[in-house]
């Protein structure tokens, strides 16, 4: 088997609807730039408050992808 190397790198992707949705938009957005994604990990999930209600939902994500570089 071939050897590979992974790169891992954070986003935090929003939703004013849900944490599923806000995690989901960032790795929509992260496939938009990146090649070969393989896993993403959700390390924190909080919410955006303000005067006392939910305003958005924030997921925090470790992504890996196949690392091409030299």
């Amino acid at each position: 088997m071939a050897e590979s190397v992974y790169k891992v790198i954070e986003l935090v992707g929003t939703s004013t609807e849900s944490w599923e949705m806000a995690a989901a938009a960032a790795v929509k957005r992260a496939s938009t730039t990146l090649r070969d994604l393989r896993v993403a990990e959700i390390s924190l999930l909080d919410m955006q408050l303000k005067d006392g209600k939910v305003e958005a939902y924030r997921a925090k994500l470790k992504v890996s992808f196949k690392y091409e570089g030299e």
